[in-house]
């Protein structure tokens, strides 16, 4: 493959890309930590079976595609295409969702793909649906153009959005089949815009803990008993002051901090200049709400470095209307904190639990249980024949030199495969940007930027090809 054929591509992407992802929207496949009962509804299985049909519709050469299947966990598809040249490259994507909370515009179904134009929307187009059509059309791509190619591992999991508790055992259980690849490319990830190819250098792990407080047997009249039984929210918020502070966000505990290198800070600074204010217009704030951070250069280290945290759910608190003179007798909550890249996930988490459970307030019981902690993630350098193959497909999809940045989310696979291969090149890329909404209402997907993530894909299996034969020349 002498250039990146993009008219191809967009013409493939159109026909059966938009085809796969209309078929996938509609599935309900959430992530097990929202669906408990994921295995009766099937919905996991289906995302995989038709993951499986397309790329069995577009007649890959000597395509085999395995189910791997662990009792207790969520399923995991592994699809190998064998080469045309040496070498072994593992890409990665997930086909799990995150429940689709509104609403959306237009009154939209989320489980419904929508089209306007180049922007295409619905729950896990972006997150991660479109990674199976990107991998499907840039290995047919290359075999279309005979280009020689290595042997592709494409490993799409079930668990991502629950902290892919269920990774680890997949990797262990198919280690012969996986080996040692030469290349890894994570599908999950992205940058500042949708205007160029980003690569990922770095990203936040995630804790997630549930803390319930509980002072009642049951409700009380909060006329009798206010001022002499303990409140549950004002509990709750003395734990949560144990965490962080609420005057700036800070956190309070030691063990969930993480330094920010000289080098993320220039290499912030530098991003502004380029893009200029990344988050400026990226998100829908009401009038008068100004953004965190001194500057945008801050805004961007804050984002992929800093720890943070977040009340994400809460249940036992009635609606307003619903809402009586009764004080409740417990309350739940859901946090997350996204940790700098080099905190120790583990290390942090036990000492979350440790910080929330001790001398709960006023006696009240205090339980914390948590999810499977997500460790975060800092990128080795690239070698030269990669960076070089980004920057030609960037220029040839884009017209524009690719970016590095520092991501704020969690893809614990990275971590994963960091540890197993030491000195193999990673590469997280992807059509992400922060004005995608993934996890959120409107979530979408650009059409150029997938078209562009495959040329990109593309162009590292057929860099990885031909640097693998000069190696063995």
């Amino acid at each position: 493959m002498s250039a990146i054929d993009l008219v191809s591509l967009r013409r493939a992407f159109e026909e059966h890309g938009v085809a796969f992802l209309q078929r996938f929207v509609a599935l309900r496949s959430l992530s097990p930590a929202f669906d408990p009962t994921w295995e009766r509804h099937g919905e996991l299985e289906r995302a995989l079976e038709l993951a499986a049909d397309a790329f069995s519709a577009r007649e890959i050469p000597r395509l085999a595609i395995t189910v791997s299947r662990i009792p207790g966990r969520s399923p995991a598809l592994i699809v190998t295409v064998p080469g045309t040249s040496p070498g072994t490259a593992l890409l990665y994507g997930h086909l799990d969702k995150q429940p689709a909370q509104g609403p959306w515009h237009d009154d939209t179904d989320p489980f419904q793909l929508v089209r306007e134009g180049d922007l295409l929307f619905g729950r896990g187009v972006v997150d991660d649906g479109y990674s199976v059509p990107v991998v499907v059309e840039a290995i047919r791509a290359l075999a279309d153009d005979a280009t020689p190619r290595p042997t592709v591992i494409a490993l799409f999991e079930a668990s991502e959005e629950s902290g892919s508790p269920d990774l680890e055992a997949h990797l262990d259980a198919n280690a012969a089949q996986l080996g040692v690849p030469d290349l890894v490319v994570c599908l999950d990830a992205g940058g500042l815009d949708t205007r160029r190819l980003w690569r990922t250098t770095s990203l936040r792990g995630n804790l997630v803990v549930t803390v319930s407080v509980a002072v009642l047997d049951h409700g009380v009249h909060s006329g009798e008993a206010g001022g002499v039984v303990p409140e549950t929210f004002r509990i709750l918020r003395a734990l949560v002051d144990r965490i962080e502070d609420a005057s700036d966000g800070s956190i309070r505990i030691p063990e969930l901090q993480a330094p920010v290198p000289p080098a993320a800070r220039e290499a912030a600074r530098r991003l502004v200049g380029i893009v200029g204010d990344p988050f400026a217009a990226a998100y829908p704030l009401l009038p008068g709400v100004r953004l965190e951070g001194e500057d945008p250069a801050d805004r961007l280290v804050r984002q992929s470095w800093a720890t943070t945290l977040a009340l994400t759910g809460m249940d036992g608190v009635p609606s307003v209307p619903e809402g009586g003179n009764v004080l409740r007798p417990s309350l739940t909550a859901k946090l997350s904190l996204r940790l700098g890249p080099t905190v120790e996930a583990e290390r942090a988490l036990q000492r979350l639990i440790e910080v929330l459970s001790a001398d709960p307030p006023l006696g009240a019981q205090v339980r914390v249980t948590a999810e499977a902690p997500a460790q975060g993630w800092v990128s080795a350098p690239l070698p030269d024949w990669l960076e070089t193959a980004l920057e030609e497909a960037s220029q040839a999809a884009f017209g524009a030199a690719p970016l590095e940045v520092g991501v704020g989310g969690s893809i614990p696979f990275l971590a994963s495969l960091s540890r197993r291969f030491p000195t193999t090149p990673i590469v997280a890329t992807g059509a992400l940007a922060p004005t995608s909404n993934a996890h959120g209402p409107d979530e979408h997907l650009v059409l150029t930027q997938a078209v562009g993530v495959t040329g990109a894909v593309a162009a590292m299996l057929a860099a990885l090809a031909a640097e693998r034969e000069g190696r063995s020349a």
